[in-house]
């Protein structure tokens, strides 16, 4: 058996797709957008927009990345890197290569958040920007405004989200950034089905939570703190309405029983001492006694999978050796520049956030905001305008870099400006 033959290029397009052009000799409509999706139809692999223009026979690359945008906003591409963009085929590709499925407008009810990390918005340039209630408050991360379009992982633990774009079980969409040449909702559920513990780690508001959220729709949390118990975990006796006392089992127990998946967000705050009632789950016991329940041994079903989030120099989170080596994997998480900018965020606010984020990394400060922040600046912009939204974020800066801080802004923004604060009396 010969494997099917691969169609080159040319300067019309891939042979054998016929390029439809106008009387002037001009691609007609949608043909370019046709040719793109040919190519990824035909060349396996991620591709830029630059190399699928030269292989179009140099067409204008800023056009190729127009229509390939258009295609992954349709789900008839995806884009899976973002420095630098790369975009590969879907099984809808075809279709579009074909002409007989043309790329869907998508609906944004309150405005889109953009169609892949670090993409335009699904619903073109001509997308309003989104509204002030539409942008996820949790963990800042990669929580956009729910209205844009998503493909629904098929489990927990597999399912490539259609678009490149996955829904979350607010509702809302995240935008997926690329972990070792993967999705990085993919890269976690191989994780998970090769039984690899994995271990998130930045600073707070940039994203891990949305991103665990992302890939695992079975997700159960245990929300860590210094007053986390045991009982979180494995359970303990509640009293029930007839005034008699039953075992309930905890978030760990249960997730072991069901075969879900188990975040524990800042596992670091909590005490050594508590977590390691986990670490016996993890190994290759994959069992638990509960003690505080007749002493039963609970075995984790085919699914079990411990994941964790860890905000490095945050006060109280400790990394023990015990921990760290129960996390084979471990990810660090940052904050996602290309997704503010689809945002639309301040690019000012943008240009702060890195050059703090530069100066925190050499150790000059300790504190730069993140998505989260940058998100919150964006809504006071729109209710209370920039001045504000700028005394807002010079006003959350810890203190001691405060005045670090102040210089970074003031040399984008032009002009000092002191923290948000009540005026004189009207």
């Amino acid at each position: 058996m010969t494997s099917p033959a691969i169609p080159t290029t040319t300067a019309g397009g891939p042979v054998g797709f016929a390029a439809r052009t106008t009387p002037t000799g001009r691609l007609g409509q949608g043909e370019l957008r046709r040719q793109v999706a040919a190519h990824l139809t035909a060349t396996p692999g991620a591709h830029t927009p630059g190399q699928i223009a030269r292989a179009l026979g140099n067409r204008s690359s800023g056009a190729v990345a127009n229509a390939l945008e258009t295609l992954t906003a349709s789900g008839h591409a995806a884009q899976v890197n973002t420095k630098p963009r790369r975009f590969t085929a879907t099984p809808t590709t075809a279709d579009a290569a074909k002409g007989t499925s043309p790329p869907r407008p998508h609906t944004t009810g309150g405005g889109s958040s953009g169609g892949t990390a670090g993409g335009p918005s699904p619903g073109g340039p001509s997308a309003s920007p989104p509204s002030p209630g539409a942008t996820s408050s949790e963990s800042g991360g990669t929580g956009a405004p729910a209205a844009a379009p998503a493909g629904k992982p098929a489990s927990g633990s597999g399912g490539k989200p259609a678009g490149g774009v996955v829904r979350r079980p607010n509702g809302q969409a995240y935008h997926p950034r690329v972990l070792a040449d993967l999705a990085d909702v993919e890269a976690l559920r191989r994780l998970r089905k090769a039984q690899i513990p994995a271990l998130l780690y930045g600073p707070p508001g940039t994203g891990k939570t949305s991103l665990v959220e992302a890939a695992f729709d079975d997700l159960i949390t245990v929300a860590g703190d210094g007053d986390t118990a045991v009982a979180d975990f494995v359970g303990e006796y509640t009293q029930t309405e007839a005034g008699t006392y039953a075992f309930v089992y905890g978030p760990l127990v249960t997730a072991m029983i069901e075969g879900r998946c188990l975040f524990i967000d800042d596992a670091t705050l909590i005490s050594p001492k508590v977590l390691a009632v986990v670490y016996p789950a993890m190994d290759g016991r994959r069992q638990v006694t509960v003690k505080a329940h007749t002493g039963e041994t609970i075995t984790a079903e085919d699914g079990f999978y411990v994941i964790a989030g860890h905000n490095p120099g945050v006060h109280g989170a400790v990394l023990t050796d015990a921990l760290a080596s129960r996390f084979s994997a471990q990810i660090r998480v940052s904050t996602d520049y290309d997704l503010a900018r689809t945002l639309k965020i301040d690019s000012r606010a943008i240009k702060v956030a890195r050059n703090l984020a530069a100066r925190a990394e050499a150790g000059v400060i300790g504190w730069a905001p993140q998505l989260r922040e940058l998100i919150a600046y964006q809504k006071i912009a729109r209710v209370l305008g920039v001045e504000a939204a700028v005394a807002n974020l010079i006003g959350i800066v810890p203190e001691e870099d405060r005045d670090e801080a102040a210089d970074v802004i003031r040399s984008v923004y032009g002009q000092k400006i002191t923290p948000l604060a009540l005026g004189r009396q009207l």
